[in-house]
């Protein structure tokens, strides 16, 4: 089936209702997704794209219908990932000597997925064109980065369609072709996910290249994408949208995210929250549970956010492996002006707070004090989160003046994190004991480990980590672990008086 553009354009594409994952399993698809390669005839007869390689045999018995696939003249391939140029290895088959024109990068790409080094590859840059006869023209605009090295955008002048390849696109599926025949809640939501998920690391490259593409001064009066609907209403509409979420984005929205093992970081997620409502009504709060929620809706919400709150459990005195996935994509998406704080719940000691902490600052986020509660959170210690969460949404309230007043709550047995200034030389301050050649002596100044019942003693430091003798309990750096059982410093109480 073909579907006609404008003019002598038409989608050959395929629609995929089934597919749920892409690049791997690493993106959800919630609407499956459509690999849209165009066929235009005018003098010169032009195939832009192909489909997924699982639709190979569909597409060539599709393109027949339409076309003598001998008179196809050119193919141009805006990028050489599996779902844009699956099929050429059939297609090339048929018609083995086709120029192919693309990037010098799509080039090693098509090479390195079909083998096929002997096609006949023709290289082009930015500003290079192609004729097709009756006046018309293929202008090649190359796209490194966004989002593979090879890609590309194609225009065709006269008819001013932009063959953008990846971008302004969404995995979005409708017998409909066109963006003003959709639902358009769900195009936008799609458009969204899709650019949170895939394009955000590249957000300063699509600033600059949307920006040169408006500086040729070529008339846009529809973008043919690679992926989802074609925008033929007010095709500018979403070029102004990706300029916006490029320009370091956020609502006024909060998301928390976390996993749990006993629902106790749960309970401290929902408090929070209510916290954040008591003081802010306006600000959207989403709470999301990372092991049984959409990873790819949490990223979203992230993207979406002025501020992210993230909680676990401390298992093996780390963090739960679902959070530290987590964290490890949102550091690879580079998310931009975000601010982010940590939470969990632990038995014996913490480490996953301090963890996360960690992971947030070295993924660029403005991080804030953490918080820990100490085993299934009581009444008094859920009041705590509650006021934990007042005081972030005054700390990241976009409009202060709009805040609610909440009398504050007595804070219950539940520690805040603060972090270590890990250039500083604590290890080797002398604990002030110590200076009076009293360490050791005062029972107060050792410290015992309730699980393994080891002792620290000034007097004697912990050269294994670098602790030199005469450093008192307090300037131990929070990374400290029991030399016996592994623990850390949480679960250590003073030595009582003999």
């Amino acid at each position: 089936m073909t579907i006609h553009v404008k003019n002598n354009i038409h989608w050959v594409g395929q629609r995929d209702w089934e597919v749920q994952e892409f690049h791997g399993t690493e993106y959800k698809m919630t609407k499956g997704t459509s690999y849209n390669s165009y066929l235009i005839r005018e003098e010169k007869t032009v195939l832009i794209d192909t489909v997924d390689h699982r639709f190979s045999q569909q597409f060539i018995q599709n393109l027949e219908t339409e076309i003598d696939l001998a008179d196809i003249d050119f193919i141009v391939i805006n990028h050489a990932e599996e779902d844009h140029s699956g099929a050429l290895s059939a297609l090339m088959t048929r018609i083995p000597n086709t120029p192919i024109y693309c990037t010098e990068n799509a080039i090693d790409s098509i090479v390195g997925h079909h083998h096929h080094p002997e096609w006949n590859f023709n290289v082009v840059k930015t500003g290079d064109s192609l004729d097709l006869g009756n006046g018309k023209q293929l202008i090649f605009v190359e796209a490194p980065m966004l989002h593979w090295p090879d890609s590309m955008m194609t225009y065709m002048t006269e008819d001013a369609v932009l063959f953008s390849n990846d971008a302004f696109g969404q995995h979005y599926c409708d017998e409909r072709l066109f963006n003003d025949e959709v639902d358009q809640n769900e195009l936008m939501e799609q458009c969204l996910r899709y650019y949170s998920n895939i394009l955000t690391p590249f957000s300063g490259l699509v600033t600059a290249k949307i920006h040169e593409v408006l500086s040729f001064n070529l008339p846009v009066d529809m973008i043919a994408t690679s992926h989802g609907i074609v925008w033929r209403d007010n095709p500018a509409q979403i070029i102004h949208q990706y300029l916006a979420w490029a320009d370091n984005y956020q609502e006024d929205r909060i998301t928390i995210f976390y996993d749990t093992m006993s629902n106790n970081t749960r309970m401290m997620a929902d408090a929070i929250a209510q916290g954040i409502h008591d003081v802010d009504p306006g600000v959207a709060v989403k709470v999301f549970n990372v092991s049984r929620q959409d990873k790819n809706e949490i990223l979203a919400n992230v993207f979406r956010s002025k501020g992210i709150l993230v909680g676990s459990s401390t298992m093996n005195n780390v963090m739960m492996p679902k959070v530290a996935g987590m964290l490890e994509e949102i550091t690879g998406l580079r998310f931009k002006n975000k601010k982010a704080g940590a939470f969990g719940s632990y038995g014996w000691n913490g480490g996953a707070v301090d963890r996360i902490h960690s992971r947030l600052t070295d993924a660029g986020f403005e991080t804030t004090v953490g918080l820990k509660a100490k085993w299934k959170p009581d009444g008094n210690a859920l009041q705590t989160c509650r006021e934990h969460g007042r005081m972030i949404a005054k700390q990241w309230a976009l409009n202060p003046s709009t805040l609610s007043n909440v009398a504050p709550v007595k804070r219950a047995v539940v520690e805040t994190y603060t972090p270590v200034d890990s250039s500083a030389s604590a290890v080797n301050a002398p604990c002030a004991q110590s200076v009076e050649g009293n360490a050791g002596n005062n029972s107060n100044d050792r410290m015992l480990c309730t699980v393994c019942n080891w002792v620290y003693d000034p007097a004697q430091g912990e050269p294994q980590q670098g602790i030199d003798v005469g450093t008192c309990w307090s300037d131990i750096p929070e990374t400290f672990l029991c030399p016996e059982c592994g623990l850390g410093k949480d679960v250590f109480v003073p030595v009582k008086g003999e």
